[in-house]
């Protein structure tokens, strides 16, 4: 039994511009095995932000496949592709993406009261004690620092469990000891919970603590490495 989680194959993006069309990726390829972490890192304007969504089901490519947890995305219609996001997938995002009506406690219990779990409340709270927020649980996100938006985020990307967590600048905008907060509990809870990680990031020292590194320059893959 194969241990991919996600496969791409061949994957190109392609878009129309008032130049006419632009290719954004470029014939790329890669694989990625359970509990496996992988960072994307290249220039502004390299693809990165763009392979990430093509890879997490966000968008699809203009010609190649991607297999998400035994899922054929591009066989999916939109619908389907939701679904298999809730099943497997979880996200940390740059900018939070916290709402603001709701505290942290309930901001984390969204998306297991959303599958219908029972036990919302006490694993959102689980989690939230994890990441050292267990004092905070009723503070909205504006009584929150940035670092512990970020905490909330990741308590909540890891509520439902997902197999890949793909994480989007995660430490972008939060100042150095934060940001290596962050990225300590993110490659804890990647070994505790056993999810893949995949990261874009401008930070080389997070990317180096990932099994393996993509770089991106104008859509192409110019370089793997493994650590």
């Amino acid at each position: 039994m194969s241990s991919s989680i996600l496969s791409a194959r061949n994957l190109n993006k392609v878009v129309s511009s008032a130049e006419g069309e632009l290719t954004i990726l470029h014939d790329l390829s890669l694989e990625l095995e359970k509990g496996g972490s992988l960072a994307i890192v290249g220039s502004s304007g390299s693809g990165k932000s763009t392979l990430l969504g093509l890879l997490a089901g966000l968008d699809l490519p203009s010609t190649g496949r991607i297999v998400l947890a035994g899922n054929d995305l591009g066989s999916l219609d939109e619908d389907a592709r939701a679904r298999v996001r809730a099943e497997h997938v979880g996200f940390v995002f740059q900018s939070f993406q916290l709402l603001d009506s709701l505290n942290a406690l309930e901001n984390v219990m969204l998306p297991l009261e959303l599958e219908g779990r029972s036990d919302a409340r006490q694993r959102a709270t689980e989690l939230l004690e994890r990441v050292g927020l267990d004092a905070r649980l009723t503070h909205t996100p504006r009584q929150l620092s940035g670092g512990e938006q970020q905490r909330v985020a990741i308590a909540r990307a890891f509520a439902a469990e997902p197999d890949v967590l793909f994480a989007d600048e995660p430490t972008g905008n939060l100042d150095t000891h934060t940001g290596e907060r962050i990225s300590d509990l993110l490659f804890e809870l990647n070994q505790e919970r056993g999810a893949t990680l995949v990261l874009v990031t401008h930070d080389e020292r997070l990317a180096a603590r990932c099994q393996r590194i993509i770089r991106l320059e104008a859509g192409h893959l110019v370089a793997a490495v493994s650590a």
